[in-house]
């Protein structure tokens, strides 16, 4: 069991003070976007095996089958497969979609083989991987998720009463639902830059006139003035998680998490495709070619069980559950048959292995579990725990 040091990740949209009141640190007054937890080498964990500390990548790499157990070499590869993250939202992320296996497998190959430099900012596959998720809220967490039913997108673009905005809601109307949302998408992120920039300022106007159900499109005006991003999300389902509720993202899925904090498992990949609500490129081909038009309710999720609450997802590379121990509980001996994460969130929980070692853990960190290790949970506090599924 080791200890993790973890890297915060200053992204421009990230909280000030979330992630400094959930550590108990002061602030720095530079945003905090994500602590990430894992051997992904964008930001990889450090461990001290007493020789100093090393990434914990380095660590598997030495010895994949003794770090991570056979099977899961065996089902995954020699590397750990998820990626975990604390993330703190203060601002909105951008509009984004992630590819599946196959079309991360086939966009990497050819960008590789066009020779488009791995750090280039208009390149669109860091890896040849996939990149499903799961975001668990701590505090209430607002998002956007999946495109809505078409005719209730043109209905809320409809109530804006921007003329620019009308040939839009005709198009919602048309039938079937997946090529009208897809044919409106394009129209969006395709249209003349300086027209757009005047739409998205009156329809921000008018969504902080009329604010209820628009009240985020202001938001996002104001974070994005001019973005096509703005218009486009107004296709998508609204969601509001409350703590310990959580969304699954599959692939294909247009999302963008508006507001809050929460605990994030992923595939181990960092591939991500951009609809707007940034500054960054914007591939609208490849964007459309990955993306699925077919309207639907977000997949939300509540925990499941007793003792330890599972999320359950269609996803084998990784796997969220969370521990409530309450004080004066009995300890809970955890299962040893894969490597995992710990990470504490509240409390004061307590990690024991056998022969006396034990990590005290308080809010924000974490250990790292290798396959075949024992280790029991005690005293009181929350614990999420992130492992895989063989």
């Amino acid at each position: 069991m080791d200890r993790l040091s973890n890297t915060v990740r200053p992204y421009a949209w990230g909280s000030t003070t979330a992630i400094p009141e959930l550590l108990g640190t002061a602030p720095t007054g530079e945003p905090q976007a994500e602590l990430w937890m894992g051997a992904h080498p964008g930001a990889p964990s450090r461990v001290d095996r007493g020789t100093g500390e090393k990434a914990l990548g380095e660590i598997i790499a030495a010895d994949p089958e003794r770090e991570l157990g056979a099977a899961a070499v065996a089902k995954f590869g020699p590397a750990l497969p998820f990626l975990f993250k604390i993330l703190a939202a203060g601002a909105p992320l951008s509009l984004q979609v992630h590819p599946d296996l196959a079309q991360a497998r086939e966009g990497f190959a050819d960008e590789e083989r066009r020779g488009v430099a791995i750090d280039a900012p208009h390149r669109n596959y860091k890896d040849a991987n996939h990149k499903p998720e799961l975001v668990c809220a701590l505090t209430p967490f607002t998002g956007l998720c999946g495109f809505r039913d078409p005719v209730e997108a043109a209905d809320l673009i409809a109530g804006l009463e921007v003329d620019s905005l009308k040939p839009y809601v005709d198009l919602l109307h048309a039938h079937p639902a997946d090529a009208a949302l897809r044919e409106v998408l394009t129209a969006v992120l395709s249209a003349d830059r300086a027209e757009t920039a005047r739409t998205v300022a009156e329809a921000g106007a008018a969504a902080e006139r009329l604010g209820g159900p628009y009240e985020a499109f202001a938001g996002l005006a104001h974070h994005y003035p001019g973005d096509p991003g703005v218009i486009a999300a107004m296709l998508l389902n609204p969601v509001r998680l409350q703590p310990g509720e959580a969304m699954f993202l599959g692939a294909g899925i247009p999302h963008a998490y508006l507001d809050g904090l929460g605990v994030e498992l992923m595939a181990n990949s960092d591939n991500v495709l951009r609809c707007g609500l940034t500054p960054k490129h914007v591939d609208v081909p490849e964007l459309l070619r990955v993306t699925s038009f077919e309207p639907g309710e977000p997949a939300l999720l509540r925990p499941e069980g007793g003792t330890e609450e599972v999320y359950e997802t269609p996803i084998d590379e990784f796997r969220l559950s969370r521990f409530l121990l309450a004080p004066g509980a009995a300890p809970v001996q955890l299962p040893d048959a894969t490597p995992q994460i710990l990470l504490c969130t509240a409390g004061a929980p307590v990690v024991r292995a056998p022969g006396g070692h034990q990590e005290a853990l308080a809010p924000g960190q974490s250990v790292f579990v290798p396959a075949g290790e024992k280790v029991e949970l005690s005293d009181s506090g929350t614990i999420f725990r992130a492992t895989v599924v063989v």
